[in-house]
């Protein structure tokens, strides 16, 4: 990508549960990564998943990266409020012959998928309504049919980038699933909800994304989404793919492991500071010089993805516990108390001697040093 063009990264979560700790990593990487070249950090809403989508869920993502400190450059952008774009370029697929109506129905798809099990394949659609003639399609129509709307997908295609942080990628397009559901079953002269892979494409080209930075879970979708850049006529991003977060057994952090969640690691007396420091530090190795404390800023002055590890980052809770120990160490006794009074106030503490500030700072003086959890100067101040 020719370097005239500004630097503009996303992060894209789904309010469809609260901010996890895989996604405040990506959003940390790509606002260092906007910030050390001058670039606009944004935010988009993917809430097209209506069962699950929740506005409490929002507000939850929006203040956990507040509280990190990831600020964003515009106003975030709402999927759901974007929905005729999307279903004017799925027209427009289906105008140019890149995508089509599949009438197949859910107990002949299953059908299909048992099949190619018993026989050792991979399950994959195998394209039967690609080329229907008008009069199939009207058949089917008389029976009462609803149709999904699949994008065309060449099993001879080759998809190839350059990947930011894994180097040249190369997807064939046999391995990708047969033609793709760009859009869920509708009457056939509809174009029902336009699904993930369509949308992102949609999108990311609308709000002028110029690198996409997101987990190596998305490679696939990947391959699947610079066909679809192709077939619009879109100039693609620059895709750079993070190792994932793992557990101490090496397989993908998730809610088995217990915490996950930026609130939860906050209401567990982690300090914001200490948290972006280490998961900045989760698949990234800081040149020399820098050292493993650092803030943001000087994070974003020196950070690149020539530094970003390919292979997975394990979650490591003593080196958490001894940054937010540096952290709170290091903090004056002022500033200590003003993020321990919530929680003194929260045990109804503050009465008599406790309510003087002074004699509040002085305490803080005395625990400061002992601490590894803000929590801990709750236990440790108790009468």
């Amino acid at each position: 990508m020719p370097a005239t063009v500004p630097v503009r990264v996303r992060l894209a979560p789904s309010p469809t549960g609260t901010l996890h700790i895989g996604t405040a990593r990506t959003a940390v990487f790509n606002w260092l990564f906007a910030r050390h070249l001058g670039g606009a950090f944004l935010l988009r809403i993917e809430d097209t998943d209506r069962e699950r989508s929740k506005p409490e869920f929002t507000d939850n993502i929006l203040d956990g990266l507040r509280w990190l400190g990831l600020t964003w450059d515009e106003d975030p952008v709402v999927q759901s409020a974007r929905i005729e774009a999307h279903r004017q370029a799925i027209a427009q697929l289906l105008a140019s012959g890149h995508a089509y109506r599949c009438f197949a129905s859910d107990a002949e798809l299953s059908a299909m998928r048992e099949r190619q099990q018993a026989e050792g394949r991979a399950p994959r659609y195998d394209n039967l309504h690609r080329d229907l003639t008008p009069e199939q399609q009207q058949a089917y129509i008389a029976e009462g049919r609803e149709a999904v709307i699949r994008f065309r997908i060449d099993d001879g295609a080759t998809i190839t980038w350059n990947d930011l942080v894994r180097g040249e990628m190369r997807w064939a397009g046999s391995d990708l699933g047969g033609d793709m559901v760009i859009a869920r079953r509708a009457p056939a002269d509809a174009i029902g909800d336009p699904l993930y892979n369509l949308v992102v494409v949609v999108d990311d080209a609308a709000m002028a994304i110029s690198h996409v930075i997101r987990g190596e879970d998305h490679i696939a979708n990947t391959g699947k989404q610079l066909l679809l850049y192709a077939a619009l006529g879109l100039t693609p991003p620059v895709f750079a793919h993070t190792p994932l977060i793992l557990n101490q057994e090496g397989r993908k952090l998730s809610k088995r492991d217990g915490v996950t969640s930026v609130g939860d690691f906050r209401a567990m007396g982690y300090t914001a500071e200490a948290l972006v420091n280490y998961m900045t530090l989760l698949g990234w190795s800081p040149p020399e010089g820098i050292g493993e404390r650092f803030n943001l800023e000087q994070a974003a002055a020196v950070f690149s993805f020539e530094r970003v590890n390919r292979a997975g980052a394990r979650f490591d809770w003593d080196k958490l516990n001894w940054l937010n120990a540096q952290v709170l160490h290091g903090l004056a006794a002022g500033e200590l108390r003003q993020r321990l009074l919530p929680l003194w106030q929260a045990r109804g503490w503050g009465e008599g001697v406790g309510a003087d500030a002074a004699w509040q700072e002085d305490l803080c003086t005395l625990l400061g040093p002992a601490l590894s959890l803000l929590v801990d100067g709750v236990d440790q101040a108790a009468p």
